[in-house]
């Protein structure tokens, strides 16, 4: 039983296919048949089962990855407690973040890691944009160090085995209308003011959906949706022009010009969504990710304060 195929169990309980496996470690599907093969050699009881075509755990594998997990966190905290003793904290920290949290953080990370903001020993951050469903945040962590996700207040946690998750910060969503809507001159409304709509919302799976759904509960009839857009910007952009009701996130989408709409807190429904941070066990013993996860911090506080 080597770490590797213990790494490649793991991968497979949480990415679901051989194929996926295969991609994120940068080998051939049949390399990692070739080492879940190897390693059931070490077992009697089978380790993974067919699912339709795709390669699933059994219970016993399961067990197996979620013990190999400690055993990878072990080995990578023999091998970064020497990396901490001998290295500075550069290096390349790789990150993943949902669209609007990549437009308003990105670019002031990037200067508060440069030497002027951070020093001469300051990681260097390389930035993706991945704007997925809820569930599927957790399976970035096997492509990227950090992975900026959110999540409604009142969702399951992320889950805990294999990773870890750090919050930033719980950001409202509200209403957004035009400067010469009705609802424009209140402070605040409730589902029973917006539920009329109509409404522009994001895709099914996203926060502004999910909100959207508490409204129509609470007020006790349907809403009517016209559009879909999960991009913040071009959601700004057809409230501005007026005829419907859309929410934006009260701190990560202050990059959009307001001149032209009014945003209104939501009174009577969970609005928040928490913001996290999430990695592996083994990237966060690494310096140079906790000073980007650290700085991420602090740049989020600005954008709050």
């Amino acid at each position: 039983m080597e770490i590797h195929q213990l790494q490649i169990l793991r991968e497979l309980g949480a990415l679901g296919s051989v194929a996926a496996v295969a991609a994120t470690m940068n080998v051939t599907p049949s390399a990692v048949s070739q080492q879940l093969a190897a390693l059931q050699r070490g077992f009697r009881t089978p380790l993974t089962r067919k699912d339709g075509r795709r390669l699933a755990l059994t219970a016993a594998g399961e067990v197996l990855a979620t013990a190999g997990a400690e055993a990878i966190d072990a080995v990578a905290a023999a091998r970064n407690a020497l990396d901490d003793f001998e290295t500075a904290g550069s290096g390349v920290v790789t990150i993943s973040g949902f669209h609007s949290v990549g437009q308003a953080l990105f670019g002031e990370l990037i200067r508060e890691l440069s030497p002027s903001g951070a020093g001469e020993d300051a990681p260097t951050v390389q930035l993706t944009d991945e704007d997925v469903a809820q569930s599927e945040f957790p399976a970035l962590t096997a492509r990227y160090d950090l992975v900026l996700a959110h999540r409604m207040e009142h969702s399951a946690p992320w889950p805990t085995q294999g990773v870890r998750g750090l919050t930033l910060a719980k950001e409202p969503l509200d209403v957004a209308v035009a400067r010469d809507h009705p609802l424009a001159a209140r402070s605040r409304v409730s589902p029973a003011d917006v539920v009329d709509g109509p409404w522009v919302t994001s895709r099914t799976g996203y926060s502004p959906d999910d909100v959207l759904g508490a409204v129509a509960a609470v007020a006790g009839r349907p809403v009517e949706i016209r559009h879909r857009i999960k991009d913040y910007g071009a959601v700004a952009g057809v409230i501005a022009a007026g005829g419907v009701i859309g929410m934006l996130p009260r701190y990560t989408s202050r990059t959009v010009d307001d001149d032209d709409i009014v945003r209104l807190p939501l009174r009577g429904v969970s609005t928040h969504r928490v913001i996290d941070v999430l990695a592996r066990p083994e990237n966060l013993r690494r310096r140079s990710v906790r000073l980007v996860v650290d700085a991420l911090g602090r740049v989020m506080a600005r954008l709050r304060g």
